[in-house]
């Protein structure tokens, strides 16, 4: 049974994109230097806000329990539980909610509760000036995707892609959590013995890691939310879309020019991503054979990414070494300071 992309949407927690005109330039705002957030510690507080899709109560019981066990304080955003349709409030609230946690000095962290659709709807709504001079860990992933590269993009901030509160956390990604949040480790993120890669073209590579949900960084293209994409690093992962619709996408970033500027490639995993009628279709490992591999650089699949259980915690905009032949990603320094 295919299930539809709406239900998978709140299954596995996918995120948003946002609008409303504040009066910024479209091209990056500043120079490239990257701007580490402060690392986290006990005692620290937590805004937890929905930029895109809105969130029951019983879907983030475990996400403020796990806070919790980390020694972490939460202060929830004043929308987070609102609703306005398939959103967590109006436009403009959900943007308010994150112009305020950055300008809050109570707060040193910014964690997100659902992801689904909503953040390209508030990218314009947001004060990337005050964001730059509150650099804050703002963390999420799948439609938040939207909001980590548009911050970098704009700000130069680290941001991370990460658990949403709608995840698992689980002891794997609760351990990745505070490794590079908390430790700050520069540490090489292999995946568990039990969860298998393949690698698509041999060899190492370096350059800023920047990457999250295909196809909202593919509805992206053009916006001029997005980063450089000279010399970096690219991750993708996906959920709910069959093979040609991946195939599709990444289509798109080859006709956009994005594949033939980066160095290295990972997809992570494609959760739901089976065909209707697999006999009809190309499989996945032949799409990426297909649009990867003559790009000649390192690659490979499977990477601890996505909509899964257990899952990375990683850095955007950190510059960074991967091995396609271990399938590892590198950090090349601490993500944050």
């Amino acid at each position: 049974m295919i299930l539809p992309r709406r239900y998978l949407l709140r299954t596995f927690g996918l995120t948003a994109i946002g609008t409303q005109l504040l009066p910024i330039a479209q091209a990056n705002l500043f120079p490239p230097t990257i701007i580490k957030p402060r690392r986290l510690q006990a005692g620290d507080t937590i805004a937890a806000i929905n930029p895109a899709a809105f969130t029951y109560r019983k879907e983030v019981t475990k996400f403020f329990k796990a806070l919790e066990s980390l020694g972490l304080k939460v202060k929830l955003g004043k929308h987070f539980y609102d609703r306005y349709g398939y959103f967590a409030g109006k436009d403009a609230d959900r943007a308010a909610d994150v112009n305020a946690a950055f300008a809050d000095p109570s707060v040193q962290a910014i964690f997100t509760g659902m992801g689904g659709w909503g953040c390209g709807r508030i990218l314009q709504m947001l004060d990337y000036n005050t964001i730059r001079n509150n650099p804050k860990i703002i963390m999420g992933f799948s439609d938040i995707t939207a909001l980590l590269l548009a911050i970098h993009a704009k700000t130069n901030i680290v941001t991370f892609h990460g658990p949403l509160g709608v995840s698992s956390w689980s002891q794997f990604t609760v351990d990745s959590v505070k490794q590079i949040l908390f430790d700050g480790d520069a540490a090489t993120l292999a995946n568990n013995k039990t969860v298998s890669f393949k690698t698509i073209a041999r060899g190492k590579a370096r350059g800023k890691l920047l990457g999250g949900n295909l196809s909202v960084i593919a509805a992206m293209v053009g916006s001029g939310y997005l980063p450089e994409w000279d010399n970096c690093i690219l991750f993708v992962e996906e959920v709910g879309e069959e093979v040609y619709r991946v195939d599709r996408m990444l289509t798109q970033l080859k006709l956009a020019g994005i594949l033939d500027r980066i160095s290295g490639f990972i997809f992570g995993q494609c959760t739901k991503c089976d065909a209707e009628k697999p006999e009809e279709s190309l499989t996945l490992e032949q799409v990426l054979s297909d649009i990867i591999r003559p790009l000649r650089i390192p690659a490979w699949y499977g990477s601890m990414v996505g909509h899964i259980r257990d899952k990375f915690t990683l850095p955007i905009g950190l510059q960074v070494e991967i091995d396609a032949d271990s399938g590892t990603i590198k950090l090349l320094e601490s993500p944050v300071k």
